[in-house]
């Protein structure tokens, strides 16, 4: 286990609420903030039950004061923006030489705008947005994709490795969140398929469950298709990633292309289909209710 630290975290959803009850398992001395007085109530419920001790504050600066790093995991650039920049922001309460590392997926744009002004204060930082999903919040089994300097990371990469699979520094400040971007483009990419196969596979008749084993064994085979393929022809969709955040993230993704003047016309069709499941009130489900955006056909054997 990494030396105790004093941590706080802020952003207590499903992916850091989980990320903080392992940094108190893991024996760090740890202040939690959340804007939803609600959910923070729910986790400070939860972890009593468990004998785990966090403390709580009203703000993230007062959560941020006396940490040796501060965790954020918030919605977006706006909400990154006032946990840290803001009136009563971590960064004005920070002390120095203290690390701040952001887990939430935001552009690179404001992840380099972050460090720039962390830097200005002396402060380190590193954005590490992460991918899992909630269980793998929850397992302790994300993988992490860091943008910052070597030194910074190697300060925060034994603390997270307590939630943590894979961790692995990318480059420069908002390189993290670039990779992360790529790591969404290849998820759509990879359920606009796996969407349309399920359907050619019930349009034909075929045995799902055979059909599923029969090519998970070769190329086609990928987290999505083994974790994804059984509930999506279920039409389970009710876990997982929701579809308002992935088009937040495909948001990104298409700007970031862009300014690099790339084309990228499969993540941008992508996102147009969960546009029309989230017009269909879809926008909460998990990411692979894409599938329902392409009706099912009658199969040919019932027309036979």
């Amino acid at each position: 286990m990494s030396e105790s630290k004093h941590v706080a975290f802020v952003g207590l959803g499903v992916m850091g609420g989980p990320m903080t009850g392992h940094l108190a398992r893991a024996g760090h001395r740890v202040t939690a903030y959340n804007r939803s007085p609600e959910r923070a109530a729910k986790w400070r419920d939860a972890w009593a039950a468990e004998g785990l001790e966090v403390a709580f504050t009203d703000s993230p600066a007062a959560a941020a004061q006396a940490a040796d790093i501060v965790f954020t995991c918030v919605g977006d650039d706006e909400d990154l923006a006032a946990v840290t920049l803001g009136d009563d922001g971590v960064l004005g309460a920070m002390r120095d030489g203290a690390l701040l590392v952001d887990h939430t997926t935001v552009s690179a744009a404001m992840a380099r705008r972050l460090a720039d002004a962390a830097d200005a204060r002396g402060i380190a930082c590193v954005d590490a947005p992460v991918s899992g999903g909630q269980a793998g919040a929850e397992n302790g089994q994300l993988a992490i994709m860091c943008g910052g300097t070597a030194a910074a990371l190697a300060r925060a990469q034994s603390v997270m490795e307590c939630y943590a699979k894979a961790i692995v520094h990318v480059g420069p400040a908002g390189a993290g969140q670039t990779a992360k971007m790529a790591n969404q483009m290849c998820i759509a990419g990879v359920l606009g398929g796996l969407s349309e196969a399920i359907r050619l596979a019930e349009a034909a008749g075929l045995d799902l469950d055979k059909t599923y084993e029969a090519i998970s064994g070769g190329a086609a085979q990928s987290w999505q298709m083994d974790n994804r393929w059984p509930t999506m022809t279920a039409d389970e969709f009710d876990f997982g990633f929701a579809i308002d955040w992935m088009r937040k993230d495909l948001g990104y993704a298409l700007d970031e292309a862009k300014r690099l003047g790339l084309s990228s016309p499969v993540t941008a069709l992508v996102d147009q289909l969960y546009a029309d499941v989230q017009a269909a009130g879809g926008g909460r489900r998990d990411t692979s209710a894409l599938i329902t955006r392409l009706p099912r056909q009658t199969s040919e054997r019932e027309h036979s």
